[in-house]
Parts: structure tokens; C-alpha cells; sequence
């Protein structure tokens, strides 16, 4: 974390909002992970679920099939690391002995044994904010203050994974843009970044082609690239250490040139 790190987004799954279908073979994946890692990805995070407003759940066995030879092809070529999107404990394990080298949840390790299990595998995790659950969260989302809402959540999840053995620095914070939350709490919990950064948790940001960048701007999935890549900078200015995102060599463009003219200390 001593500069900020790309995470490119790589979806194994045939409904994901942005890029559903367009991974599904391994070898399509392999070709797009090598290519992120080309584009200057610090690392590949690999999802067999969709998490999108509405999405369906998928059994165990059926993420398995989508993500281990996935994960087992891209580890055997790739020299950035790759990350497991997933709140089940049993991908996780069988994610890890593949070779990925940190989960990514959704759900904060709330799932029965997910936090165990992440701290018998002792890699980093993500843990992300969501009000509600992938099928319902965008029905009716409310806060008092969604800021503090989110770093009280947050920081409560930190707190029981360092006491079920997780190390505080493997430990990530994503405040969840998008998830179960409006435009308008997503935008108040963007200008909260700053201070979800205080607490000094390295903190993910992922709003990439989300709705919110479309309702900014008024375009449709495939024209989001550009609202997304400002986005990005804006959040690393701010001191967030990773940005997830699927336009990999526009955003390291970017964080190139607004790390150059806007670090004292370059």
C-alpha cells in the first residue's frame, strides 16, 4: 500500500451488469487478465457471483465450476495477484489452495464461517458495507448519516475479525458504493472518504460503470469509462489505497498523471 494499487475487475459470470458473459471460457479470462496485468493492474479480482441490484444467487458448486479453473490458469501466468469475489467459505478455501492471495466479500465475512475461514487462510480481505442483500438492497435504502453508518459497520467487522485472528493489516475496508444505497448517499459517502481513510484501514473504493456514474452523467454502461476513471482520482486523492475498476489502462493513465502534478512528494 505504499502507492495506490488498480484492481481490475475480471467477471466469470453471465449477468454481471457491466461485463456479464464476456469472460465466461477460460481462456477469454486468461486473455483479459493478462491483458489488465499489461495495462498496469496491480492485481485481478475473479467473481463467479453476480452482486448487482436484483442479481440471483448461484450454488456452491456452480461458482466453483466458474471461478477455480479461472483462477488455476490466470495464477500459472500472471505475476500480480489474484483476489476471490465471494462471501462463501467454500470458495474461498478452494480459491486460495488455486492460488488467490486475498478475498473479496460483499457481505464483510458475515456468512456462517466465512470469518473462520478467513482466518485460517491468514491472506488479506476486503470487507465491503451493504444495506440489505444483492436481491433487495436498492428497494427502499435509508440512513440517518450514511458516513457514519458505514464506518461504524465497518469498523465493528474490523473489530471481529481481528478477534477471530485476522491480522489488522490484512484487513480492508470498502465502503460499498452502490450497495443498497441512492445517488445522493452515495455521494455524501464519497465526500466521507477522507474520513473512513482516518481510521487507517487501507479503504477499496469500486463505483467503475456503476449507476451512480451514470446517473451523473446520464450514459448508459458502455459509456461510463471516463465518469468512472475521474471518480477514481478523486478517491485516490483522497488517500484510498486500491480503486476496482474495469477500464484498467485508462485509469492508470490517469492516477499516473494526477499522482505526478498533484503529490508534493513527487
Amino acid at each position: 500500500m505504499d502507492q495506490p494499487r488498480i484492481m481490475g475487475v475480471l467477471n466469470v459470470t453471465p449477468d454481471s451488469f457491466s461485463d456479464g458473459g464476456r469472460w465466461l471460457g477460460v481462456d477469454e479470462a486468461v486473455r483479459h487478465a493478462l491483458l489488465m496485468q499489461e495495462q498496469g493492474a496491480d492485481m485481478i479480482d475473479v467473481g463467479g457471483e453476480s452482486t448487482r441490484p436484483g442479481a440471483q444467487a448461484v450454488s456452491l458448486q456452480q461458482e466453483l465450476d466458474r471461478v477455480i479453473p479461472v483462477i488455476e490458469a490466470i495464477v500459472a501466468q500472471l505475476s500480480v495477484p489474484v483476489s476471490i469475489d465471494t462471501s462463501k467459505p467454500g470458495v474461498m478455501r478452494e480459491a486460495v489452495a488455486a492460488g488467490a492471495g486475498m478475498i473479496n466479500d460483499v457481505f464483510a465475512l458475515q456468512v456462517d464461517g466465512a470469518v473462520e475461514t478467513a482466518a485460517d487462510l491468514a491472506v488479506p480481505v476486503c470487507l465491503m458495507h451493504m444495506q440489505g442483500e444483492p436481491r433487495m438492497m436498492q428497494r427502499k435504502p435509508d440512513y440517518d448519516d450514511v458516513g457514519s453508518e458505514v464506518m461504524q459497520f465497518l469498523l465493528e467487522r474490523a473489530k471481529q475479525c481481528e478477534e477471530s485472528g485476522i491480522l489488522p493489516k490484512n484487513i480492508v475496508l470498502d465502503p460499498g458504493f452502490g450497495f443498497g444505497k441512492t445517488l445522493q448517499h452515495n455521494i455524501k459517502l464519497f465526500h466521507a472518504l477522507a474520513s473512513l481513510v482516518a481510521t487507517g484501514y487501507p479503504i477499496l473504493v469500486a463505483v467503475s460503470r456503476k449507476a451512480m456514474i451514470g446517473q451523473l452523467t446520464g450514459r448508459e454502461t458502455a459509456g461510463r469509462m471516463p465518469g468512472s476513471v475521474t471518480a477514481a482520482v478523486l478517491a485516490v486523492l483522497q488517500g484510498v489505497a486500491i480503486v476496482r475498476v474495469h477500464d484498467v489502462a485508462e485509469t492508470r493513465d490517469a492516477l499516473n498523471i494526477a499522482t505526478a502534478l498533484w503529490s508534493a512528494e513527487l
